[in-house]
């Protein structure tokens, strides 16, 4: 029988009169897909930001990782509570927190705000996050329940690279860039809110009675599976570290490089990235997990080469095919480990396991990124930029190298049961 969000059974009329199952899914793909939008949005603006309030790139890192900081700490304060507070009011929190974020935004006119702004986004995304992720694989549609992993890994990318692009264009050709991109995101929020409202709940143990605990203690992973959780994420480190310096550094670097002015081209290169990336977990979406992410990591690798080699030849149009080729690998390799990771939470941990990946996640977005840009202050971006992406090289073949053992081992225990 189904239930209320408070624990007592739904009667018939209210069992008819909610939203279809389906229809909740496409609402907390569409809340996930805006909040990494409205996330990869200032990144176009790094630039407009840096040019008219004389910001170092250090400095605009530290912007950056102070998002992923508050993000950290949205997830280790809240990142179980939707498995018993229930997906929808913490979604609702979530949103509430993304539009007062987007004002902030809108109102900078220095970097005081746009710190407060960072800060408030980011809690705002850590309190979604593991809500976000464990819905998607609960509300998925019965005929396809691998696409609740797959809109997990894709929305990111989605999010981003619209994000990229769509703040490119403004910040080039719209009237108010560092005001309008912002306005028309709390629209949007407002529209999603709306669509949460309407959602069916659907945490196993929401309002069953227990309390919702606050506590950093509740983001763990059971002892059983930190094996083979230890070797995933691995590769969630090595993806998020280049998707950090991407964010941060990258629309800098591509002006560097192809030796332009137009803001739209910072923009473009992130949407590249993160283009690339979803058309990888499109094509991908029913391959084996960990044979999905050993192709990312090798796409990875690969991507990084070119990008190195582009870096030593100051080649704008071999770091463009190095970013196109990183971006592929990026994808497969997060969808990859995240369908492994997914199939390792119990139904009514979803929400905290979620929330332990995305820590990962966040810490390797956002350490790389302020060390970068702290070197960049020291060697130049075009040094740091070498030095970083061996360094991520190095993490990918490891990566690799572990995976494929577990991938070997995991075969192996197939083949004797």
């Amino acid at each position: 029988m189904s239930r209320t969000t408070t624990g007592v059974p739904a009667g018939p009329a209210a069992q008819a009169a909610a939203p279809p199952r389906g229809s909740g899914f496409w609402v907390v793909g569409a809340v996930l897909v805006l909040l990494m939008l409205s996330s990869s949005v200032p990144s176009a603006l790094y630039v407009l930001y840096q040019e008219r309030w004389g910001l170092s790139s250090g400095m605009i890192t530290v912007v950056f990782a102070l998002y992923a900081v508050t993000v950290l700490i949205g997830l280790l304060l809240f990142g179980s509570l939707s498995d018993t507070l229930g997906r929808r009011p913490v979604l609702g929190g979530g949103l509430l927190l993304a539009i007062v974020s987007m004002g902030l935004f809108a109102g900078a006119q220095g970097l005081g705000l746009l710190l407060a702004a960072r800060a408030v986004q980011g809690l705002a995304v850590g309190l979604a996050t593991g809500a976000m992720g464990a819905a998607l694989l609960e509300l998925a549609p019965r005929s396809r329940p691998a696409l609740g992993a797959q809109v997990n890994s894709a929305g990111p990318t989605v999010g981003i690279g619209l994000g990229g692009i769509g703040a490119g264009l403004l910040v080039q050709y719209a009237p108010a860039p560092t005001v309008l991109s912002y306005l028309l995101l709390v629209a949007a929020f407002a529209v999603t809110l709306v669509g949460v409202f309407r959602m069916r709940e659907s945490a196993p143990g929401a309002g069953s009675g227990g309390r919702a605990r606050i506590s950093a203690r509740r983001i763990h992973v059971p002892a059983a599976v930190r094996g083979r959780f230890a070797v995933l994420v691995l590769t969630i480190v090595a993806v998020w570290s280049v998707g950090g310096f991407y964010l941060s550094l990258g629309p800098h670097l591509a002006l560097s490089l192809l030796g332009s002015s137009n803001y739209l081209v910072g923009g473009a290169t992130v949407a590249l990235l993160a283009g690339a990336a979803t058309a990888a977990q499109l094509l991908l979406g029913r391959v084996e997990p960990l044979r999905t992410a050993v192709l990312g990591l090798c796409g990875l690798l690969a991507g990084l080469g070119l990008v190195l080699l582009a870096l030593g030849l100051r080649s704008a149009p071999v770091f463009l095919v190095g970013t196109a080729v990183l971006g592929g690998g990026w994808g497969a390799a997060f969808l990859g480990s995240f369908r492994a990771l997914s199939t390792l939470a119990e139904p009514a941990h979803r929400g905290e396991l979620t929330a332990a990946v995305y820590v990962f996640a966040y810490l390797a977005m956002s350490v790389p990124a302020v060390l970068a840009g702290m070197l960049t202050n020291i060697h130049g971006l075009h040094r740091t930029s070498v030095g970083f992406m061996a360094a991520v090289a190095g993490v990918c073949a490891l990566a690799l190298f572990v995976t494929l053992r577990l991938a070997a081992r995991t075969r192996a225990e197939g083949s004797t049961t």
